[in-house]
Parts: structure tokens; sequence; C-alpha cells
């Protein structure tokens, strides 16, 4: 059983882009899965998803761009205030205005960019560039 499924799902992104593979197949499922995944396709880093059912189990089917340079979750999950992203920035991405860092909050998951604009705070859950 996993404990943590987001963190499963960006593990076997992160190997797939290494190794160079064009799809991979995601279970289980989860509909913040889903909205993380949706972020990253809006900001070019995976193709397209589809979930597929087979049988009793539903799987995530994600196509690969090889946009990805790294890609996880942020453990713990941080919480933060609408005017500490840019200290979250400088942790987690490589330089300014490069990459994403996906966070929930009260107005839904989105990305850090799209929390600022709305004066926002919340909880960090991944990040990518």
């Amino acid at each position: 059983m996993l404990n943590d499924p987001l963190a499963a799902a960006m593990a076997k992104i992160m190997n797939a882009e290494k190794v160079g593979k064009r799809e991979v197949v995601i279970r289980p499922t989860s509909s913040l899965l889903k909205r993380v995944f949706g972020l990253l396709q809006e900001h070019n880093y995976i193709g397209s998803f589809e979930e597929v059912v087979d049988g009793n189990v539903a799987v995530l089917r994600v196509n690969l761009l090889g946009n990805i340079n790294k890609c996880g979750v942020i453990k713990p999950r941080f919480s933060t205030k609408r005017l500490e992203y840019e200290k979250w920035e400088k942790r987690y991405l490589p330089a300014r205005d490069f990459g994403v860092i996906v966070v929930s909050t009260p107005h839904g998951v989105m990305t850090h960019i799209q929390a600022k604009e709305k004066n926002t705070g919340g909880k960090l859950l991944a990040f990518c560039y």
C-alpha cells in the first residue's frame, strides 16, 4: 500500500524521463493527481493524459514530452503565506520564473504564479522544472 500516491507518481515520471520513455502508466489514480497533471500539461511539462479503466482498476496513462529536468513532491507539506512564495522559489526552483511549484489553496490546486495573482497562501505540494 502506498502512503503518498503523488510522490510515487512524480518519482515514476522522473524515472521514465531519465530513461527516455514516451509514456508511463500510473496507478493508483486520484483527483489530486489529475489536477496536478492538468497543471503540468498546461505548462507543457507533460503531454496528454487519460484515465483508463482495466476491470476494477483505473490507471492514468501519461504521454511524456521530454521537457522535465526535475520534478518531485515537497515533504513535509509546508504551509505558506501569500508573501512567502519567493522564499520557496529560491529553495525548490533553479532560477526565477523557471519552473512551477504546485500549491493547494482554498481556491483549489494551482501553481505558485496563479496563487500570487490571487493573493492567497496554501500548502506546497510539488515542484517541476
